[in-house]
């Protein structure tokens, strides 16, 4: 199924729309090809729309700042108009220690086109986004779209946001909104021994100790011609029983075929002792990268 908002002119057609949407699997950009199953629906009154626009905030790690983007280009997916109209976007740069300006809110909605009483309720909406994004640890803050109601208000009609995993210790509200049902099943087993787990599409199952290290040996991975099947990092202080899990993990995804162990320092002797204990069984059903070398050719 493609397009999830749908829009009804009874509480029939509600009804109508939601048994044809829920349980059923809705593919977008932001899904990817694999696509979502829908296991919630957002009901909201409809609203006499004059104009669409985009706005939202996300972190920049080249500048170390947050930057804010609006665009005229709202109901749209602002992937799409990057890459098709990369001038319609306009960002401001936020210096983490003044935050966002109100002389920064005023260019965006000028930039956006509003004036008058619709320019000063922008501003205030803009400026109240970014404290939103800020007081909630957020590391991206989306609304899309903002819209000019036929009334002459300034409206968010949908909006996204995705928080620091980091700093959701300090946001107990937040964490008890978390939906397992939308998490990758391994990834969610991962975190539970503190693991830093992401599945990718690829066969070769990676373990490495170190972000960076990861992310260099998945590069390595895709210059020899194959497809990293994770990302994992087991951390510095890793114990023989992460180790263990993180075998166990890898080797819950069917894809699979070989495993790369890039382990540098103190956690050499640990993993290798994990190694060592796996059954005759478990090791014959798979190969390691460390007893079975593959070529370009057979990745």
């Amino acid at each position: 199924m493609q397009g999830g908002v749908k829009l009804a002119k009874s509480q029939a057609e509600v009804r109508e729309y939601a048994d044809k949407i829920l349980g059923k699997l809705l593919v977008t950009h932001q899904t990817g090809s694999g696509g979502k199953i829908v296991g919630r629906i957002l009901i909201e009154k409809a609203s006499k729309i004059a104009k669409e626009f985009y706005a939202g905030i996300v972190l920049d790690r080249q500048q170390a700042m947050d930057v804010f983007m609006v665009s005229t280009e709202g109901g749209m997916e602002i992937e799409k108009v990057a890459a098709e109209m990369p001038e319609k976007i306009v960002k401001a740069a936020i210096h983490p220690g003044a935050g966002l300006r109100p002389f920064q809110a005023s260019r965006l909605a000028f930039a956006l086109g509003f004036s008058g009483a619709q320019h000063k309720q922008a501003v205030q909406f803009l400026m109240a986004l970014y404290r939103a994004y800020r007081e909630t640890d957020a590391s991206l803050a989306e609304i899309n779209p903002l819209v000019l109601t036929e009334d002459g208000q300034v409206l968010a009609l949908d909006a996204k946001m995705n928080f620091d995993d980091n700093a959701l210790f300090r946001h107990p509200d937040i964490r008890e909104l978390r939906d397992l049902n939308e998490e990758e099943p391994a990834e969610i087993e991962a975190s539970k021994f503190d693991l830093n787990y992401i599945k990718l599409d690829g066969n070769v199952g990676c373990m490495v100790n170190g972000a960076g290290l990861a992310m260099s040996t998945m590069d390595i991975i895709k210059l020899a011609g194959g497809e990293p099947a994770n990302f994992l990092d087991v951390g510095g202080g890793a114990s023989a029983e992460t180790v263990e899990n993180g075998f166990r993990i890898i080797l819950q995804d069917p894809n699979v075929r070989a495993i790369l162990i890039n382990i540098f320092g103190a956690s050499c002797a640990v993993t290798a002792s994990r190694k060592g204990h796996r059954s005759r069984a478990e090791a014959g059903r798979r190969k390691t990268a460390g007893h079975y070398p593959l070529g370009r050719d057979q990745f």
